[in-house]
Protein backbone atom coordinates (compact mmCIF):
# COMPACT_ATOMS: atom_id res chain seq x y z
CA UNK A 1 0.00 0.00 0.00
CA UNK A 2 1.15 3.48 -1.03
CA UNK A 3 2.71 5.76 2.38
CA UNK A 4 -0.25 8.42 3.05
CA UNK A 5 1.11 12.24 3.00
CA UNK A 6 -0.59 15.02 4.75
CA UNK A 7 -1.90 17.50 2.25
CA UNK A 8 -3.42 20.37 2.49
CA UNK A 9 -5.18 21.90 -0.06
CA UNK A 10 -6.51 26.12 -1.12
CA UNK A 11 -9.69 26.79 -2.53
CA UNK A 12 -8.81 29.12 -5.56
CA UNK A 13 -12.97 29.55 -5.26
CA UNK A 14 -12.29 31.07 -1.67
CA UNK A 15 -11.00 34.40 -1.25
CA UNK A 16 -7.99 35.29 0.19
CA UNK A 17 -6.95 31.58 -0.95
CA UNK A 18 -7.69 30.51 2.64
CA UNK A 19 -7.52 27.07 3.78
CA UNK A 20 -10.39 25.02 3.22
CA UNK A 21 -9.19 21.25 3.50
CA UNK A 22 -6.70 19.17 5.10
CA UNK A 23 -6.52 15.72 4.05
CA UNK A 24 -4.97 12.29 4.46
CA UNK A 25 -4.18 11.14 0.84
CA UNK A 26 -1.56 8.13 -0.74
CA UNK A 27 1.33 10.14 -1.95
CA UNK A 28 -0.37 8.76 -5.29
CA UNK A 29 -3.42 11.19 -5.11
CA UNK A 30 -1.94 14.31 -4.19
CA UNK A 31 -1.63 14.96 -7.82
CA UNK A 32 -5.08 14.49 -8.21
CA UNK A 33 -6.54 16.65 -5.55
CA UNK A 34 -4.02 18.96 -6.38
CA UNK A 35 -5.63 19.74 -10.37
CA UNK A 36 -9.17 18.64 -9.12
CA UNK A 37 -10.10 22.29 -9.68
CA UNK A 38 -9.27 21.97 -13.09
CA UNK A 39 -10.23 18.09 -13.57
CA UNK A 40 -13.33 17.88 -11.93
CA UNK A 41 -16.44 18.92 -13.24
CA UNK A 42 -19.47 19.31 -10.42
CA UNK A 43 -22.36 18.83 -11.56
CA UNK A 44 -25.53 18.69 -9.57
CA UNK A 45 -26.74 15.53 -10.71
CA UNK A 46 -23.83 13.36 -11.49
CA UNK A 47 -20.74 12.48 -9.23
CA UNK A 48 -17.09 10.87 -10.44
CA UNK A 49 -17.24 13.13 -13.95
CA UNK A 50 -14.09 14.24 -14.62
CA UNK A 51 -11.50 15.62 -17.27
CA UNK A 52 -9.12 13.15 -18.69
CA UNK A 53 -6.78 15.65 -19.61
CA UNK A 54 -3.35 17.11 -18.34
CA UNK A 55 -1.84 13.47 -17.64
CA UNK A 56 2.11 13.21 -19.12
CA UNK A 57 3.15 10.98 -21.53
CA UNK A 58 6.30 8.53 -21.28
CA UNK A 59 7.44 10.68 -24.39
CA UNK A 60 7.09 14.08 -22.98
CA UNK A 61 3.65 14.96 -24.48
CA UNK A 62 0.41 16.15 -22.39
CA UNK A 63 -3.47 14.51 -23.21
CA UNK A 64 -5.58 17.35 -24.00
CA UNK A 65 -7.50 19.21 -21.33
CA UNK A 66 -11.35 19.18 -22.60
CA UNK A 67 -11.17 16.10 -24.94
CA UNK A 68 -12.21 12.81 -22.95
CA UNK A 69 -14.52 12.92 -19.81
CA UNK A 70 -15.51 10.04 -17.34
CA UNK A 71 -18.23 10.00 -15.05
CA UNK A 72 -21.34 8.03 -13.13
CA UNK A 73 -24.68 7.50 -14.16
CA UNK A 74 -25.41 10.99 -16.11
CA UNK A 75 -29.56 9.77 -15.69
CA UNK A 76 -29.79 12.92 -13.68
CA UNK A 77 -28.75 15.59 -15.17
CA UNK A 78 -30.34 19.04 -14.58
CA UNK A 79 -30.72 21.98 -16.90
CA UNK A 80 -27.77 23.96 -15.55
CA UNK A 81 -25.67 20.26 -15.98
CA UNK A 82 -26.60 20.24 -19.61
CA UNK A 83 -25.60 23.79 -20.11
CA UNK A 84 -22.19 22.97 -18.73
CA UNK A 85 -21.92 19.38 -21.04
CA UNK A 86 -23.14 22.16 -23.75
CA UNK A 87 -20.58 25.07 -23.16
CA UNK A 88 -17.80 21.67 -22.88
CA UNK A 89 -18.30 21.20 -26.27
CA UNK A 90 -19.16 17.56 -24.82
CA UNK A 91 -21.53 15.75 -27.94
CA UNK A 92 -20.58 12.16 -28.04
CA UNK A 93 -22.04 9.91 -25.23
CA UNK A 94 -20.65 6.33 -24.41
CA UNK A 95 -22.56 4.33 -22.11
CA UNK A 96 -20.86 1.61 -20.78
CA UNK A 97 -24.14 0.02 -18.91
CA UNK A 98 -26.36 -2.78 -19.36
CA UNK A 99 -29.42 -2.85 -21.80
CA UNK A 100 -31.03 -2.91 -18.33
CA UNK A 101 -29.26 -0.33 -16.48
CA UNK A 102 -29.71 2.17 -19.42
CA UNK A 103 -33.20 1.78 -19.86
CA UNK A 104 -34.14 1.87 -15.74
CA UNK A 105 -32.18 5.14 -16.26
CA UNK A 106 -31.77 6.97 -19.48
CA UNK A 107 -29.31 9.06 -19.88
CA UNK A 108 -30.02 12.58 -19.61
CA UNK A 109 -28.33 14.40 -22.89
CA UNK A 110 -28.52 17.33 -24.79
CA UNK A 111 -30.42 17.08 -27.99
CA UNK A 112 -28.41 15.77 -31.09
CA UNK A 113 -25.57 14.47 -29.04
CA UNK A 114 -24.10 10.38 -30.20
CA UNK A 115 -25.32 8.25 -28.24
CA UNK A 116 -23.63 4.83 -28.40
CA UNK A 117 -24.57 1.97 -25.77
CA UNK A 118 -22.04 -1.23 -25.12
CA UNK A 119 -23.51 -3.11 -23.00
CA UNK A 120 -21.00 -6.28 -23.52
CA UNK A 121 -21.04 -8.45 -20.31
CA UNK A 122 -22.99 -5.75 -18.13
CA UNK A 123 -26.61 -7.10 -18.39
CA UNK A 124 -25.29 -10.11 -15.92
CA UNK A 125 -24.94 -7.40 -13.30
CA UNK A 126 -28.31 -8.26 -12.15
CA UNK A 127 -30.30 -8.13 -9.15
CA UNK A 128 -29.50 -11.85 -8.43
CA UNK A 129 -26.23 -11.32 -8.19
CA UNK A 130 -26.77 -8.88 -5.45
CA UNK A 131 -28.40 -11.27 -3.80
CA UNK A 132 -25.89 -13.74 -3.60
CA UNK A 133 -23.89 -11.09 -2.18
CA UNK A 134 -25.77 -11.30 1.35
CA UNK A 135 -24.31 -14.88 1.54
CA UNK A 136 -20.88 -13.64 0.74
CA UNK A 137 -18.50 -13.90 3.67
CA UNK A 138 -16.64 -10.04 4.96
CA UNK A 139 -13.29 -11.87 3.11
CA UNK A 140 -15.08 -12.72 -0.27
CA UNK A 141 -15.50 -8.91 -1.66
CA UNK A 142 -12.15 -8.38 -2.54
CA UNK A 143 -12.58 -12.32 -4.87
CA UNK A 144 -15.42 -10.90 -6.16
CA UNK A 145 -13.59 -8.23 -7.79
CA UNK A 146 -10.76 -10.08 -8.66
CA UNK A 147 -12.38 -12.26 -10.55
CA UNK A 148 -14.70 -9.37 -12.48
CA UNK A 149 -11.47 -7.56 -13.16
CA UNK A 150 -9.77 -10.94 -14.29
CA UNK A 151 -12.25 -11.46 -16.74
CA UNK A 152 -11.07 -10.75 -20.47
CA UNK A 153 -14.20 -12.25 -22.27
CA UNK A 154 -16.12 -8.66 -22.05
CA UNK A 155 -13.25 -6.29 -23.03
CA UNK A 156 -12.81 -6.44 -26.75
CA UNK A 157 -17.10 -6.08 -27.42
CA UNK A 158 -17.41 -3.47 -25.28
CA UNK A 159 -14.52 -1.12 -25.44
CA UNK A 160 -14.12 -1.56 -29.30
CA UNK A 161 -17.14 0.73 -29.87
CA UNK A 162 -15.89 3.13 -27.10
CA UNK A 163 -12.20 3.56 -29.13
CA UNK A 164 -13.67 3.42 -32.38
CA UNK A 165 -15.93 6.51 -31.18
CA UNK A 166 -13.03 8.10 -30.00
CA UNK A 167 -11.69 7.83 -33.56
CA UNK A 168 -13.89 9.81 -35.12
CA UNK A 169 -14.74 13.09 -32.51
CA UNK A 170 -14.43 16.13 -34.38
CA UNK A 171 -11.90 18.30 -33.27
CA UNK A 172 -13.04 20.94 -31.04
CA UNK A 173 -15.78 18.43 -30.07
CA UNK A 174 -15.33 15.99 -26.89
CA UNK A 175 -16.51 12.95 -25.78
CA UNK A 176 -18.31 11.43 -22.11
CA UNK A 177 -17.93 7.49 -21.31
CA UNK A 178 -19.95 6.38 -18.22
CA UNK A 179 -21.89 3.40 -16.55
CA UNK A 180 -23.04 3.83 -13.41
CA UNK A 181 -20.77 4.20 -10.30
CA UNK A 182 -18.08 5.57 -13.00
CA UNK A 183 -15.18 3.02 -11.16
CA UNK A 184 -14.74 -0.44 -12.93
CA UNK A 185 -15.99 -0.24 -16.10
CA UNK A 186 -15.67 3.17 -16.60
CA UNK A 187 -12.11 2.60 -15.12
CA UNK A 188 -10.97 0.10 -17.11
CA UNK A 189 -11.91 2.14 -20.07
CA UNK A 190 -10.34 5.15 -18.85
CA UNK A 191 -6.87 2.96 -17.96
CA UNK A 192 -6.81 1.20 -21.82
CA UNK A 193 -7.41 4.88 -23.32
CA UNK A 194 -4.61 6.57 -21.42
CA UNK A 195 -2.65 3.63 -21.78
CA UNK A 196 -2.72 3.69 -25.43
CA UNK A 197 -1.85 7.61 -25.41
CA UNK A 198 1.35 6.62 -23.42
CA UNK A 199 0.66 7.49 -20.29
CA UNK A 200 2.77 5.45 -17.47
CA UNK A 201 0.93 3.14 -15.33
CA UNK A 202 1.61 4.39 -12.06
CA UNK A 203 -0.24 7.45 -13.61
CA UNK A 204 -3.33 5.53 -14.94
CA UNK A 205 -3.21 3.64 -11.44
CA UNK A 206 -3.51 7.08 -9.55
CA UNK A 207 -6.55 8.33 -12.13
CA UNK A 208 -8.18 4.92 -11.33
CA UNK A 209 -8.34 5.46 -7.98
CA UNK A 210 -8.84 8.69 -7.57
CA UNK A 211 -12.25 7.70 -7.82
CA UNK A 212 -12.27 6.73 -4.01
CA UNK A 213 -11.74 10.80 -3.85
CA UNK A 214 -14.41 11.46 -6.26
CA UNK A 215 -16.93 9.24 -4.78
CA UNK A 216 -16.26 9.94 -1.30
CA UNK A 217 -19.57 10.66 -0.10
CA UNK A 218 -21.47 8.84 -2.68
CA UNK A 219 -19.58 5.70 -1.05
CA UNK A 220 -20.37 6.37 2.20
CA UNK A 221 -24.30 6.41 1.81
CA UNK A 222 -24.38 3.72 -0.74
CA UNK A 223 -22.33 1.46 1.82
CA UNK A 224 -25.03 2.45 4.61
CA UNK A 225 -27.99 1.42 1.96
CA UNK A 226 -25.77 -2.27 1.22
CA UNK A 227 -25.15 -2.83 4.55
CA UNK A 228 -28.83 -1.84 6.02
CA UNK A 229 -31.35 -2.74 3.21
CA UNK A 230 -29.45 -5.55 1.12
CA UNK A 231 -27.53 -7.09 4.55
CA UNK A 232 -24.16 -7.26 2.73
CA UNK A 233 -21.56 -6.73 5.27
CA UNK A 234 -19.58 -3.93 5.63
CA UNK A 235 -16.01 -5.37 4.08
CA UNK A 236 -18.21 -6.83 0.97
CA UNK A 237 -19.34 -3.70 0.51
CA UNK A 238 -16.67 -1.51 0.89
CA UNK A 239 -14.48 -3.70 -1.30
CA UNK A 240 -17.20 -3.27 -4.03
CA UNK A 241 -17.46 0.35 -3.82
CA UNK A 242 -13.30 1.03 -3.54
CA UNK A 243 -11.16 1.16 -6.38
CA UNK A 244 -8.72 -0.89 -5.33
CA UNK A 245 -5.39 -0.49 -7.57
CA UNK A 246 -4.86 -4.10 -7.24
CA UNK A 247 -7.84 -5.09 -9.17
CA UNK A 248 -6.77 -2.51 -12.20
CA UNK A 249 -3.77 -4.53 -12.02
CA UNK A 250 -5.66 -7.86 -12.30
CA UNK A 251 -7.03 -6.39 -15.75
CA UNK A 252 -3.58 -5.92 -17.21
CA UNK A 253 -2.25 -8.91 -15.78
CA UNK A 254 -5.00 -10.78 -18.00
CA UNK A 255 -4.34 -9.37 -20.95
CA UNK A 256 -0.59 -10.06 -20.94
CA UNK A 257 -1.62 -13.27 -19.87
CA UNK A 258 -3.77 -14.00 -22.76
CA UNK A 259 -2.19 -11.51 -25.34
CA UNK A 260 1.34 -11.69 -24.85
CA UNK A 261 1.57 -7.72 -23.80
CA UNK A 262 -0.85 -4.85 -23.63
CA UNK A 263 0.07 -3.19 -27.02
CA UNK A 264 -1.06 -7.03 -28.41
CA UNK A 265 -4.07 -6.39 -27.61
CA UNK A 266 -4.37 -2.98 -28.46
CA UNK A 267 -2.70 -3.74 -32.04
CA UNK A 268 -4.88 -6.83 -32.01
CA UNK A 269 -8.61 -6.97 -30.81
CA UNK A 270 -8.85 -3.42 -30.08
CA UNK A 271 -7.97 -2.73 -33.68
CA UNK A 272 -5.46 0.32 -33.13
CA UNK A 273 -2.74 -0.51 -35.51
CA UNK A 274 -0.09 1.89 -35.53
CA UNK A 275 -2.00 3.61 -37.85
CA UNK A 276 -5.26 4.07 -35.72
CA UNK A 277 -2.80 4.41 -32.95
CA UNK A 278 -0.64 7.67 -34.42
CA UNK A 279 -4.75 8.73 -35.72
CA UNK A 280 -5.55 8.51 -31.40
CA UNK A 281 -2.21 10.32 -30.61
CA UNK A 282 -2.24 13.28 -32.68
CA UNK A 283 -6.41 14.02 -31.66
CA UNK A 284 -5.83 14.27 -27.85
CA UNK A 285 -2.05 14.75 -27.29
CA UNK A 286 -0.23 17.95 -27.51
Amino acid sequence: MPEPAIFILKSSDMNNNLLFCLLLLPVGLVAQVADSGRREVKLAGAANFRDLGGYATADGHHVKWGRIYRSADISKLTPADLDTLKARNIRYDVDLRGVQESAQAPDRVNPGMDYTLCPAGSDSLNGAMFRHLASVSPEGGDSLMRVFYSNTAYLTPRYKPFFDKLAVVPTGEALLFHCTAGKDRTGIGAALVLYALGVPYARIREDYEATNYYRSRENDRAMKGMVVQAHISEPVAKALLSANGEWLDATFEAIRAQYGSVENYLSGPLGLDEKKLQLLRAKYLE
